[in-house]
């Protein structure tokens, strides 16, 4: 029901529609769609989303192998054609390519868009989207709390000691700082003087960072509930993606927010994705989708295990540059259903990280976290995992690294898994410096966040073969237009390159996201005001407050009190008190001549309830001897121009304007004529 304001002025002019009136901002920190980092500003909360690190920064940098390279230490000093400019120790060439001698460095979050210590918390989708979590809570004055699930943060902790590992191990001398000066990246070599944001680039953090970092972490639950400052109330579901991966529910009384990171449909070994609560969203921001969107995952297996075999047999020795934890798990499940067929029962497979024993320890005791089928082995007992098989029975070996027992156990022809995907550091640079110069071996990339091209550069001339069978389980356009058709958000907000084709195929309209309405994008540095408006709070009544109202029915069914309240709000809970009585003044033995009267609580003025019917109103006009009116229909309602007096009268729907000048016994009759059609409460 309306209630019908009565003014005697025009109405004020429409405000600007901007990101001051929005209830909830979307600060876009990240360029990279698998590797998101979003900040919301939402019902007096910041929250961030992910804070993922982009290695792919590291491609532009020399590889750090762990014994030394003659090939690479003998790689030429980069000097500019006419002489100018030379960078002999910073950068080298290498088969026609340019590469930065130094420690690998990262692409950070955006740091300079917002005040990142105002960020009260930070959820995390999964291990691979919290790499950047040191730069983000020791390095900008981050108080607030991290939550996660625990594979979540013992898979990241991980990854993110094992990155400290491989760095540690091969330190640099010096860095290198000067190519960055724009004057000089303009005029190097490609892909070097293309480079973005390279001043923002950092050398990996420290263990005592990681450990800080990680000590601000609170564990959550699926579909746990976690109130944030009596605001809004955050909720993570299963993603499906990987051990611990979530899905994030945000959302106030009326309000919701659902944040899509990183979701899987296929049967893996993660719990399934929870898609109903997912449901009556009205908003919803999706990043982590598939970057192969044309590789169908099955498929990449059936080949990887092709591949392998054909290798083997051969007398070649087999390459996977993995991460510790992830696809690794799938691939070693595949192998054990594969090697006997395929005649590899004798072939050794090793897997070579500074945290290889810990993840293949984890990947078996997080058994909630896993699908209902591995979940069952649990119980019988059994190991959800066959690679604890594979370790019994000597087939699967691991080794903190290349030095110590893994030299003197190892044979040929073997499958080596080993980090890191980039090919720039860890202990597949020495393999790549090893088996490098045979055809005989084969190397196969499974992980799809590197070019592989890129990652093979500074290896060239390279004899071994190369084989491209990326296996990214995430969700694929067709699937994400099939579960957003199911759940039916109100908006979609996305990263751009989901609402275009691929640059190398854009007559593939499928490869991206065709909707109605379409969707919001933002890129790196984008600041969007999410498409809805806050319209209500909700309110507590007190039950001595509540005893005073008296409702009136205005209508059948409907019926309206009016109340005088103190609206207190704290902690972003809302209350409405009774009006507190004035105090009783006491005697005083000095005599006033005036007393002092206590404040006066006045009633509130009547409101008026109901609408202005056209032809009865001017029927009553026309009995008050105002004949001449010239009445215009509007987009609201009508205006009416009482010509002889000069006066205008709009009636909409919900309220009713009087304009005249220098007449008020004149509006105080039109006023009371009006008033007859209204209902008093």
């Amino acid at each position: 029901m309306n209630l019908h304001s009565f003014l005697w002025t025009l109405k004020s002019p429409a405000v600007n529609d901007d990101l001051s009136l929005c209830v909830c901002v979307q600060y876009c920190l990240s360029g990279h769609p698998t590797l998101p980092c979003n900040v919301l500003k939402f019902k007096s909360t910041t929250i961030m989303l992910d804070c993922g690190l982009d290695t792919t920064a590291a491609l532009y940098f020399l590889p750090l192998p762990l014994v030394h390279s003659p090939r690479l230490s003998k790689l030429p000093g980069w000097v500019s054609k006419d002489g100018a400019i030379n960078l002999e120790k910073e950068l080298k060439e290498c088969s026609g390519r340019v590469f930065v001698d130094s420690q690998p460095e990262f692409c950070l979050p955006e740091k300079e868009l917002l005040d990142l210590s105002t960020i009260d918390v930070i959820l995390i989708s999964n291990y691979h989207c919290m790499m950047a979590l040191p730069y983000i809570t020791e390095h900008t004055g981050f108080t607030g709390t991290v939550y996660a699930t625990e594979p979540t943060l013992q898979i990241g902790r991980l990854l993110m000691e094992e990155l400290v590992t491989f760095m540690e191990r091969v330190p640099k001398a010096q860095a290198a700082t000067c190519w960055k000066n724009k004057e000089i990246q303009r005029l190097l070599p490609g892909p070097l003087k293309d480079a973005v944001d390279v001043w923002s680039w950092r050398k990996c953090y420290s263990v005592q960072e990681v450990n800080s970092a990680l000590s601000k972490v609170q564990l959550v639950g699926y579909s746990q509930k976690v109130e944030l400052f009596g605001a809004v109330q955050v909720t993570p579901l299963s993603s499906g993606y990987s051990l611990g991966s979530s899905n994030w529910i945000i959302q106030s009384h009326y309000e919701k927010v659902s944040y899509v990171s990183g979701s899987s449909l296929l049967t893996t070994h993660p719990q399934p994705m929870e898609q109903s609560s997912l449901k009556n969203s009205d908003v919803l921001i999706l990043t982590g989708l598939t970057q192969i969107p044309t590789a169908n995952p099955d498929g990449m297996l059936g080949e990887f295990c092709s591949n392998l075999s054909m290798t083997i047999r051969a007398g070649g020795n087999v390459l996977v540059p993995c991460y510790s934890s992830g696809v690794i798990y799938d691939l070693l499940e595949c192998l054990y259903q594969f090697m006997d067929s395929a005649n590899l029962g004798s072939t050794p497979f090793y897997f070579i990280s500074p945290v290889a024993n810990s993840s293949l320890e984890f990947s078996q005791i997080f058994a909630e976290w896993l699908c209902q089928n591995k979940q069952s082995k649990v119980y019988l007992p059994e190991p959800p995992f066959p690679h604890a098989e594979l370790i019994q029975t000597n087939k699967l070996k691991h080794y903190p690294s290349i030095h110590g027992d893994f030299s003197s156990e190892f044979r040929q022809p073997c499958v080596v898994f080993t980090g890191h995907p980039s090919l720039r550091f860890g202990d597949v640079v020495h393999f790549m410096e090893l088996w490098g110069k045979s055809s005989l071996n084969t190397i196969i990339f499974t992980e799809p966040d590197f070019s592989y091209l890129d990652a093979l550069a500074p290896y060239q001339p390279l004899a071994m073969k190369c084989v491209y069978c990326p296996i990214d389980t995430r969700l694929n356009f067709h699937q994400v237009s099939k579960l957003l058709k199911d759940i039916q958000p109100l908006h979609v907000v996305c990263p751009e390159p989901y609402t275009q084709p691929p640059p190398a195929q854009p007559h593939r309209s499928d490869l991206m996201l065709e909707l109605q309405p379409p969707p919001m994008s933002y890129r790196r540095c984008s600041v969007l005001g999410l498409p809805f408006r806050r319209r209500y709070e909700r309110i507590h009544l007190l039950p001595e407050l509540a005893r005073s109202l008296v409702p009136s029915e205005i209508k059948a069914g409907v019926s309206v009190a009016t109340v005088s309240a103190v609206l207190q709000s704290k902690d972003n809970k809302h209350v409405l008190q009774p009006v507190p009585k004035p105090a009783p003044v006491p005697p005083s033995k000095k005599r006033k001549r005036v007393m002092e009267e206590p404040p006066e609580v006045l009633n509130p003025k009547p409101l008026l309830s109901g609408a202005v019917p056209l032809e009865p109103f001017l029927a009553t006009l026309h009995k008050n001897g105002i004949t001449e009116v010239k009445v215009e229909e509007t987009a609201d309602g009508h205006i009416l121009h009482l010509q002889t007096e000069d006066v205008l009268i709009q009636l909409e729907e919900d309220a009713t304007h009087i304009i005249c000048d220098n007449n008020e016994p004149l509006r105080t009759a039109l006023r009371d004529l009006v008033l007859r059609f209204l209902q008093k409460l």
